[in-house]
């Protein structure tokens, strides 16, 4: 990314989601993923995620209930970024891998702000690249900044001549449970191996 990407990703994080240092253990809280957490949401969990209706890879209208069957890792990028998003998705897909090692069942999902190049048969060709179980979203420019909006990530297509245009964006991927919604997010600096640990802690609360 861009330095001028990396300081408006720094504000989306300011406005959207407040990084807190320490782990949210309060025993009356009530929340059960209490010790799970590492990360603090402005207006709390409930904040993040909410209801879209994207297109799928295979050109299928998908929403969040035919996607989030099982606990998914969400990543907005693009397919023709050229340095973050093959490193963060490769990361989220060897994730996946080490927790399908221990049983448990991760999707790893990749919504574009791209819609204009990344097409369907695009992203069908990136995911199966990545991970045989990558679900490949886009849609309308519309549909994806809806689904953007609703996880306070952040995107601005870069205005071009021609089709190399750069996309900056935030690069959050957040970590997403089936009938219970968003419960944490995770930073570019996080490995695989403690991303899997975290989710199994999530997943284990379930």
């Amino acid at each position: 990314m861009t330095k001028f990407a990396a300081v408006l990703a720094g504000l989306a994080v300011v406005t959207g989601i407040g990084l807190s240092a320490w782990y949210i253990r309060s025993a009356g809280s009530g929340d059960r993923f209490a010790e799970c957490r590492q990360s603090q949401v402005s207006g709390g969990a409930g904040a993040i995620g909410g209801p879209f209706t994207l297109m799928d890879q295979d050109g299928n209208t998908v929403t969040q209930a035919d996607v989030i069957t099982q606990p998914v890792l969400i990543y907005f990028g693009y397919t023709f970024c050229p340095d973050v998003c093959p490193l963060d998705n490769a990361r989220n897909a060897e994730a996946a891998d080490i927790l399908e090692e221990r049983g448990m069942n991760v999707t790893p999902v990749f919504i574009s702000v791209d819609p204009a190049r990344d097409t369907p048969d695009v992203l069908k060709s990136y995911t199966e690249n990545l991970h045989p179980n990558m679900i490949g979203l886009t849609g309308t420019e519309g549909q994806i900044r809806a689904a953007a909006q609703a996880y306070k990530a952040y995107f601005r297509i870069q205005p071009a001549e021609d089709e190399f245009y750069l996309v900056d964006h935030s690069t959050f991927t957040y970590l997403v449970l089936p009938g219970i919604g968003f419960v944490e997010f995770f930073r570019r600096e996080t490995t695989p191996d403690e991303m899997a640990d975290r989710v199994a802690c999530f997943i284990g609360r379930m």
